[in-house]
């Protein structure tokens, strides 16, 4: 016969269950015993059951995360932490990839294989957290959420970060502003466009639609709304983009159409992705915590898990900051 537990639990002088517990990292096990039995497990080439775990426990100790647009930079800054913050909760995490929320196989995540799920390219037209819902599944958003009361979610703030960029290009004089912002059906696109487009009108400065584009936040949304938009009778001084990835496009293609940032036009992100420090962007940006909104998601689900929240929903909000750079300049 294999090595079994309670070979594991001889050797190190403690109980069955106490293996059990110690191998997934409970804390209810002190950090001394847990060694000890790792130790002993290893002396053993013991490797635990996960069958046999889940029979036991009736939890598997697993997380999906389903991400839609894994070539978008902004998620490797997240999934990373929340990787690193499920771990030390003891729960592994999996990775899901599809083109669309609508892709993920229902099956696919309520086969019993997890415990919970982290929807973090959700939009507000996805079916797929009903689903989750209806069949018992725990669930939370991560950036993004669906807007509606009752969501399990950690997001930013975003309207109020729109709102400082509009304040710093009405204060550096800008008028002819313009708007390269996420798709409609996502609350960061929403979001973000209300908070600059009230800021700016509290102002008493218009943001018409032909000075607005919407899509995709990546690269290319950016680069190909340049052109459209310097075309304009009255070509903006100043775009706001919908996070960083956007304004990069932006910023190549101000470069290939020979306009001068900041001296010609002020190109402001959001995010602040590590890239935007480079010394070959200087992005002019708004940050908010990536790491944070990544754990803060991974202990929202875990207390989720356990039935240890408001039935009524949690929204966590994370606050955001002005990050002022080398992209913008006060208007001619």
């Amino acid at each position: 016969m294999g090595i079994t537990s309670h070979d594991v639990a001889r050797l190190a002088g403690v109980s069955q269950p106490t293996v059990s517990r110690a191998l997934r990292d409970d804390p209810r096990v002190s950090q001394a015993t847990r060694e000890k039995v790792k130790r002993a497990a290893q002396a053993l080439n013991y490797v635990p059951s996960e069958a046999g775990r889940t029979l036991s426990t009736r939890a598997t100790r697993r997380v999906g995360v389903i991400v839609t647009d894994l070539t978008n930079p902004f998620y490797p800054h997240v999934i990373a932490p929340l990787h690193d913050e499920l771990s030390s909760l003891g729960y592994r995490m999996m990775l899901i990839t599809e083109r669309s929320d609508e892709a993920v196989a229902e099956e696919k995540l309520l086969d019993q294989s997890m415990d919970g799920v982290v929807l973090a390219t959700a939009t507000t037209d996805s079916r797929l957290p009903a689903q989750l819902e209806r069949r018992g599944m725990p669930y939370v958003f991560l950036n993004r959420d669906t807007g509606r009361a009752g969501d399990f979610a950690s997001v930013v703030d975003n309207e109020g970060g729109g709102r400082l960029v509009a304040r710093e290009l009405v204060a550096l004089g800008h008028r002819r502003i313009a708007g390269v912002f996420g798709a409609a059906n996502t609350t960061t696109g929403r979001e973000r466009e209300m908070g600059f487009r009230l800021a700016l009108a509290e102002a008493g400065v218009g943001l018409p639609e032909g000075r607005v584009v919407r899509g995709a936040f990546e690269y290319d949304t950016g680069y190909r709304a340049l052109p459209a938009l310097l075309e304009a009778d009255e070509a903006p001084t100043a775009v706001f983009c919908g996070n960083d990835v956007v304004a990069i496009g932006v910023l190549n293609a101000a470069l290939a159409a020979g306009v001068k940032v900041p001296d010609d036009l002020t190109v402001i992100g959001f995010d602040d992705l590590p890239m935007a420090s480079w010394e070959v962007f200087r992005l002019t940006t708004v940050r908010h915590d990536l790491r944070e909104l990544s754990r803060q998601a991974a202990r929202l689900l875990v207390r989720r898990i356990a039935k240890d929240v408001d039935p009524a929903g949690e929204r966590l909000v994370l606050p955001t900051e002005f990050v002022p750079r080398a992209t913008h300049a006060r208007a001619h």
